[in-house]
């Protein structure tokens, strides 16, 4: 029987086996998919089970996407364009970091019909998968993107890898299209962004990367002043959908079905 993982710290909220132990079932595949809280000091050992194919594939989730990197033989394109992984399998012999967040966060985005071209993108936070999100954004067409973090340190780091994109101070609120809320702050129901959308304006989107619990604080805000709303429910869906194709080389169904296993 193949295994698969998902790593993270925290990793209790991942619905991550639910959804890929429903393909991995529908597909008939001989294969289970697990779920594993990791510390910094256990990512050798990881590594080692994965060369010695105790372990066929890994998801990463944070606070990881960067730190696994310096254990890799390769990294992808998109890897290396974002400093970011969350997938990595074994192939002629080498351990490949790879990033579907990408693919992920454009195929939500083209799900929901909303046009990036000439759109200014607000992103709060500077954590793993906001370079995956920058990176989808400018693939998009987006005119202008800005991040803000409450930690100026890590959205300078972030501007190391774009040096095009634009940062703003926490708490302060530019012009924008879209915004989206990267941060972690929103996993538990009463965490709040202490950030004033009032006079933005209506229309715009807002995004959060979170999918559990459903409707954040944040999108909540978004709602009640007017403007369109969306989890990252699709788009952790086909960052998944890609991780499975590459690990077992077939598309699984992404429907009504696959969807309501994460309410």
């Amino acid at each position: 029987m193949k295994k698969y993982l998902v790593i993270g710290n925290p990793i209790d909220h991942s619905l991550s086996p639910e959804l890929h132990n429903h393909w991995i079932n529908q597909c008939g595949l001989d294969a289970i998919y697990e779920k594993k809280k990791l510390d910094n000091n256990d990512l050798e050992n990881l590594i080692l089970d994965i060369r010695k194919g105790n372990i066929n594939g890994v998801n990463v989730t944070v606070p990881f996407k960067n730190t696994i990197i310096p254990y890799l033989d390769e990294l992808s394109s998109e890897a290396k364009k974002t400093h970011s992984v969350n997938t990595i399998y074994l192939e002629n012999k080498k351990i490949i970091g790879h990033n579907t967040d990408i693919e992920g966060f454009e195929t939500a985005i083209e799900n929901i019909n909303f046009d990036f071209k000439k759109k200014k993108i607000f992103i709060l936070g500077a954590g793993g998968v906001v370079p995956s999100i920058i990176y989808a954004s400018i693939k998009m067409g987006s005119s202008e993107i800005m991040i803000s973090n409450r930690t100026k340190r890590k959205a300078d780091e972030v501007k190391n890898i774009f040096n095009n994109i634009k940062l703003v101070n926490w708490g302060e609120i530019p012009d924008f299209d879209v915004v989206i809320n990267a941060t972690s702050l929103g996993l538990n129901q009463d965490d709040k962004i202490n950030l004033d959308f009032t006079k933005v304006g209506k229309n715009k989107l807002f995004y959060d990367v979170i999918y559990n619990p459903s409707e954040t604080n944040f999108l909540s805000s978004g709602k009640k002043l007017g403007n369109k709303y969306e989890n990252g429910k699709l788009m952790f869906i086909y960052q998944a959908f890609s991780a499975f194709k590459l690990w077992h080389g077939i598309e699984p169904s992404v429907n009504d079905e696959t969807i309501k296993l994460l309410d």
